[in-house]
């Protein structure tokens, strides 16, 4: 897919959601992760969601995506992580 393709203008915000386990660090491994792609993540950018139960937790990061490559490289690092279940 070219860059004309995309729905998206770029750069744009964009919200990157990563869903896993819950643990303490969950918030910083996604963030980590994303931060390799899109550089420094602003002051509360980052929010986190627990599951109902308590058992899974949902983390999302704002970012100012630049392209659409980027995106698939940020969710391909999520997705290859063993702690991220799922990332939209």
């Amino acid at each position: 897919m070219s860059e004309t393709d995309s729905l998206l203008e770029f750069p744009c915000q964009f919200a990157i959601k990563a869903m896993g386990k819950s643990r303490d660090d969950f918030d910083a491994i996604v963030v980590e992760i994303v931060r390799r792609h899109a550089g420094d993540i602003r002051e509360g950018a980052v929010s986190s969601r627990p599951s109902r139960a308590g058992t899974y937790v949902s983390v999302t990061v704002m970012i100012e995506a630049t392209s659409r490559e980027q995106l698939d490289a940020i969710y391909q690092g999520l997705t290859d992580h063993p702690d991220v279940l799922m990332a939209l």
